[in-house]
């Protein structure tokens, strides 16, 4: 498929130009946070029209981690058509509809001018539905039009916010934005929800006072545990021995980390079920012969949250089995259900409603959906993960061609790209698997125990922290000894 036509295209939309000079580290950190800034300013700013006190859902708190959004805010998608965009062009590009070679700077910048499209696009077309569909609600039909206007121009900010970020800033903008915003959710909910909870039990009195208070913590005990086990599993990694066929004697060792591909995999497969969720909003008012299979599919009910206000929520249906829509194991007067006793005993005996698409429905209980929510998670993040390695040049065959143009080979071995090749088949498909199902499994488990910040976004935080820390060492040691740039760069 020809992609000329892109360029007429790519020269009407505004893009960011590329900085001029190498940046130093520091001005680095000063766009960074200027950009943060921004963000921020941007993530508490409430669209006008927008009625406040109707948008405090859980599963709405869990788009909002995910995307790096708030629900409501000027930046209600967040990154969502920046990461919906990618997902759609990596899969077109996988299939070999586009003939491209990312190696070439034009044919490069062409994908990125459609990504780019695509995303705003996308964007748009969430805000109409985030709003049109209720899940943000809004003061009054009048105010509707307005409120996707400026929803959707928040979202063109952020889409350009990020790409200034990637230009100019540390890390890319969705890394900083998932991190900003899943480090705000921790004070934020420690502070305003966990410590008032322990508070209150104290002030209770009682002989479980104490105990109570200590509970009362529960949700950040877990985010340790979740921040910890990520930690772990990133100092894993198995090492294979490398020789330099220029110079004998020198040697190195090429480290494969257990987590191979990263965080990446969990990224995209809850970005899909999340997506899924919200735009099968729009099957929820269908009547008639097609209503039990919209049913099926999803099923929405009004739900009176805490404040009085009535919205559509994902009660039922195949989309509610593989989607994280779980109550959070806070007291009734944070949104949650009341504490892990009674978030406990909803996951054993609360059932849920499947609509069979011919007649009938069956009961379903919500132990089924935790265990269908895993197996789901964990084998997308399986699929990503393998699928991701091909797509990037990560896979043995591409990388045992750069090493082998690089002069590196195993000892012991005559330098050819196919024994390099076999001996990295013995270990990155391994760790794939392995790491992708460690961290569908360990989001799951954060996910369910109610970690403050949700599980998904504490595992994405460590990692894009563990990936910020390597790559300002990195710098620093390029700002000090310009040469080694220059070297790893040949």
């Amino acid at each position: 498929m020809g992609l000329e036509f892109v360029d007429t295209i790519g020269n009407i939309i505004p893009s960011i130009k590329n900085p001029t000079r190498a940046l130093s580290l520091r001005e680095k950190m000063y766009w960074t946070a200027g950009i943060i800034v921004v963000y921020f300013l941007l993530y508490n700013t409430y669209a006008i029209g927008v009625n406040q006190q109707a948008v405090n859902q859980p599963f709405l708190q869990l788009i909002s981690i995910i995307f790096a959004a708030k629900i409501g805010s000027l930046i209600t998608v967040g990154i969502g058509p920046i990461v919906l965009s990618s997902i759609i062009i990596q899969l077109i590009s996988g299939s070999g509809m586009l003939n491209i070679d990312m190696n070439d700077p034009v044919q490069k910048g062409r994908i990125q001018t459609i990504q780019k499209i695509s995303a705003i696009g996308i964007a748009i077309v969430e805000s109409f539905i985030f709003v049109y569909t209720g899940y943000v609600p809004v003061a009054s039909a009048a105010a509707i039009p307005l409120v996707v206007a400026q929803m959707a121009v928040g979202a063109l900010i952020i889409i350009y916010l990020d790409e200034t970020m990637t230009k100019y800033g540390i890390t890319s903008g969705i890394n900083m934005f998932i991190a900003a915003g899943v480090s705000y959710a921790i004070v934020a909910g420690t502070l305003t929800i966990l410590l008032p909870e322990a508070i209150t039990a104290i002030q209770a009195g009682g002989a479980a006072a104490i105990s109570n208070a200590i509970i009362a913590f529960g949700p950040l005990f877990f985010a340790v545990i979740v921040f910890l086990a990520s930690i772990y599993a990133y100092e894993m990694k198995v090492e294979i021995p490398l020789a330099f066929e220029q110079f004998r004697g020198i040697g190195g060792r090429l480290p494969i980390p257990f987590l191979y591909v990263s965080v990446l995999p969990v990224i995209l497969a809850s970005s899909l079920e999340l997506s899924l969720t919200v735009w099968f909003r729009f099957i929820a008012g269908v009547q008639g012969t097609f209503q039990n299979l919209a049913r099926f599919i999803a099923y929405y009910q009004p739900v009176a949250s805490t404040t009085g206000a009535t919205s559509l929520q994902l009660t039922g249906g195949i989309t509610y089995l593989i989607s994280p829509t779980f109550p959070l194991p806070y007291s009734a007067n944070y949104g949650g259900i009341g504490g892990y006793g009674t978030y406990f005993t909803y996951l054993i005996t609360h059932t849920t409603q499947l609509f069979i698409p011919w007649g009938g429905v069956i009961a379903v209980p919500e132990w089924i959906h935790v265990i269908v929510y895993t197996l789901v998670l964990v084998v997308l993040c399986v699929i990503f993960g393998k699928f991701w390695i091909e797509l990037t040049g990560q896979n043995p065959k591409t990388l045992a061609e750069q090493l082998g143009t690089e002069g590196w080979q195993i000892p012991g071995f005559r330098r050819d790209p196919r024994i390099v090749e076999n001996v990295l088949n013995k270990y990155i498909p391994t760790l794939t698997t392995l790491g992708s199902i460690f961290v569908g499994l360990l989001a799951a488990f954060a996910t369910l125990t109610g970690a403050v910040g949700t599980g998904m976004g504490v595992l994405l935080t460590v990692g894009i922290i563990y990936m910020l820390y390597q790559q300002l060492e990195q710098d620093r040691l390029y700002e000090t000894y310009p040469f080694l740039e220059k070297i790893a760069k040949s």
